[in-house]
């Protein structure tokens, strides 16, 4: 049978590696430029800054606020850094338009990026027209996901109702919020089908078929 999302009425998507797949390798070219940021920025090695990345990201939620927190960076230097990649992995899928164009409702954008980059990826992806809005770092105060501040944000700022919205996410953890105020979840990527987490509603490996797929209440 097809998942059926027919209450959906605000479809809000996390952009990186959720609109586009992880084998791209964009987030790879991001966080080369991450690592070069720490180990300029810390004074440690490779290794010992890549190891403090991950501690700030899993303790903040994004290695921005941990930077932010104890080191007193520049936020906005950061994001125009290490956002500053070529984007000619990504290539435009005719599938994933068909399967956005047909959402009935509005469709957002919810992402710890930073706006700039946010509309270079919708831009290379060719899909910027299909969404009304993007919620990005800085909208949310550089508040990131999964922090239930940065949905109550995106929640009042686009008039978002939980209970007819669905939220596409390829971290897990990240859907733990949405699912708490009522939306409705969809865990994307390779590692979905083995999530165990209860506040998962939906798994899908690529997300365009999934889109596709949906049982809708009426066309977009």
């Amino acid at each position: 049978m097809s998942p059926s999302l027919d209450h959906v009425e605000h479809w809000v998507f996390d952009m990186d590696n959720t609109l586009y797949p992880a084998e791209s390798g964009l987030m790879g070219r991001v966080q080369d430029r991450i690592n070069a940021f720490f180990v300029r920025t810390v004074g440690m090695g490779p290794a010992e800054a890549r190891q403090l990345q991950l501690q700030y990201l899993r303790d903040h939620g994004t290695s921005l606020s941990g930077l932010m927190l104890n080191h007193k960076v520049d936020p906005h230097a950061f994001l125009d850094e290490v956002h500053r990649v070529e984007l000619d992995c990504l290539t435009p899928d005719p599938v994933l338009r068909e399967g956005l164009s047909r959402l009935p409702g509005r469709r957002l954008i919810f992402t710890n990026g930073a706006a700039a980059h946010a509309e270079r990826v919708l831009d290379a992806l060719e899909i910027a027209d299909l969404f009304h809005d993007v919620f990005h770092i800085e909208a949310s105060d550089l508040i990131p996901k999964p922090d239930p501040r940065a949905f109550s944000r995106m929640i009042e700022l686009h008039g978002v109702d939980p209970r007819r919205a669905a939220f596409f996410e390829d971290t897990e953890k990240n859907l733990k919020p949405a699912a708490d105020i009522g939306m409705a979840t969809v865990l994307v990527g390779a590692h979905a089908p083995a999530s165990t987490a209860a506040f998962v509603d939906h798994r899908t490996e690529t997300l365009p078929p999934f889109l596709n797929s949906l049982s809708l209440r009426d066309a977009a």
